[in-house]
């Protein structure tokens, strides 16, 4: 392969990779966290419910990275962020069962390179005091930590995207994944699948807690991986095929 080639492939996978800043509050963090992608080679900044954020600070952070700030996409709300993101990836130092799958940085960096061969894959980052929200936890497909002193655990903001983006630029890994469907998809998915569940009385009937509990479960085990065309239809089907049994 060409030098020129590899540069191509490299730049095409980096730039399905979008770093997502939720509710970030300081100006600071952003244009340092805009300099950090450029550092290593990204440029997809995208931030969720923000103030103002293009300050004499913002910039001044950024340094050379002005270009990465300034095109940065805006969004209200976080669900308007995953557009066409098919792989929705969380960052957290908080565990605990409502958290779902929590890896490693080093294992989290090998399925996102894998991803964005051929997908739009987003990294979730929260809020500078209390990172992300359960709520918010529930819609990725998987968490990743990084390790840290117990006597000091957070990471600064900007500090987590650049460790995060140099490890996903330091080197190549395994096998690409194949197209997989978007993450509006895998939410209607879900509402179907719910709603077969509830046919089958799968659940203890009137027991919300359960429900919520097992689609949570399959939000994550489905999320996870990502699903490609083919088993999104092949679970309709199988949905489908439950609903006619039973006469629906």
């Amino acid at each position: 392969m060409s030098q020129r080639k590899a540069k191509e492939l490299i730049r095409s996978w980096k730039d399905n990779v979008s770093f997502i800043l939720v509710e970030p509050e300081e100006p600071g963090n952003i244009g340092s966290t805009a300099r950090a992608l450029k550092n290593m080679g990204f440029r997809r900044l995208e931030l969720v419910s923000t103030g103002e954020f293009q300050s004499e600070k913002a910039r001044s952070m950024a340094c050379n990275a002005g270009d990465v700030l300034r095109k940065a996409r805006i969004y209200p709300r976080l669900r308007d962020a995953f557009g066409e993101k098919s792989l929705v990836v969380g960052t957290t130092r908080r565990r605990g069962r409502r958290r779902g799958l929590i890896i490693s940085l080093d294992e989290g960096v090998k399925k996102i390179k894998a991803a964005a061969s051929q997908n739009r894959v987003g990294i979730l980052f929260g809020r500078e005091r209390n990172g992300l929200t359960n709520p918010e936890v529930e819609e990725c497909g998987f968490l990743m930590t990084i390790p840290s002193d117990p006597s000091a655990p957070s990471l600064n903001l900007a500090q987590s995207v650049m460790l995060v983006a140099y490890e996903l630029g330091r080197e190549s890994y395994g096998t690409a994944f194949p197209p997989l469907v978007k993450k509006r998809q895998l939410d209607d998915l879900y509402k179907h699948i719910q709603t077969t569940l509830r046919l089958l009385e799968y659940a203890p009937r009137g027991s919300r807690n359960m429900e919520k509990k097992i689609m949570t479960n399959l939000k994550h085990l489905l999320g996870r991986s990502g699903l490609t065309e083919w088993e999104l239809k092949m679970i309709y089907g199988i949905c489908g095929q439950v609903e006619k049994r039973i006469g629906t």
